[in-house]
């Protein structure tokens, strides 16, 4: 069984072409948890209006992006994990490729092509962009996990609580981390998903510098890795 795990916020504009590229894809045994934060638009209206059993409706109080993940996460059923944002579109054969390295992989990362609003592609490989790529330190220093683009063993996300309490360290980060530490991660040099860029987006992905990545501030960004590192060690210091 395959979950889908999805976290949405005001995303009626772009949020039904993403289900459906999902949908397409899925059997009827296989889940999509779509986990609101309180949107105020009318997200939640768009997702019942397309009216697929397989899709799970979680509503809740404005939480961020990084709990509203975990949300979702704490619910699915599946043996296999995949994580969604809202804005982007599966192309085909995202979930069968994916499935297929994961028969050796705990954790696969695929590549993306970078679209702008309207889904016009502007660059043919997120990974070129970011220099993605495995590695427990490259991914302490300069995280290349994106959740748009991940899927995971059941194993791996059990291993991953309790998550952290740090608010600077984002869901995929987290997991990707300890995929790496419990396991085996593969980057799939194929890209299955239009990555939408648009004005409600954060991360830059035409940035040079990941310290130019997101707007968060440098002193930020380096708490943050502070934090990861603690619980890099902890993890290591109680598994």
């Amino acid at each position: 069984m395959i979950s889908v795990c999805m976290a949405t916020y005001n995303g009626s504009a772009y949020v039904e072409a993403q289900l459906r590229s999902i949908l397409s894809q899925l059997s009827a045994t296989d889940e999509v948890i779509v986990s609101d934060d309180g949107s105020t638009d009318d997200t939640i209206a768009v997702i019942r209006g397309i009216a697929d059993p397989r899709i799970v409706i979680l509503s809740h109080p404005h939480v961020g992006t990084t709990r509203n993940f975990y949300a979702a996460l704490d619910q699915a059923k599946g043996d296999y994990i995949f994580l969604s944002d809202q804005d982007d579109v599966w192309l085909p054969g995202k979930v069968s490729r994916s499935l297929l390295h994961l028969a050796s992989c705990d954790l696969v990362v695929t590549d993306a092509r970078v679209t702008d609003e309207a889904l016009h592609v502007v660059a043919d490989s997120l990974f070129g962009i970011m220099h993605s790529g495995a590695g427990l330190w490259k991914n302490w220093f300069a995280c290349t996990f994106y959740g748009s683009a991940m899927a995971f063993k059941r194993s791996v996300l059990e291993a991953s609580r309790p998550y952290p309490s740090a608010s600077t360290i984002a869901h995929d980060w987290w997991i990707g981390i300890v995929a790496q530490m419990v396991g085996k991660v593969c980057f799939v040099e194929e890209p299955l998903l239009l990555y939408r860029r648009h004005a409600g987006t954060v991360t830059q992905v035409n940035s040079k510098s990941l310290f130019t990545r997101s707007p968060r501030p440098l002193y930020v960004k380096i708490y943050a890795r502070i934090q990861m590192l603690y619980y890099i060690i902890r993890y290591r210091l109680t598994h």
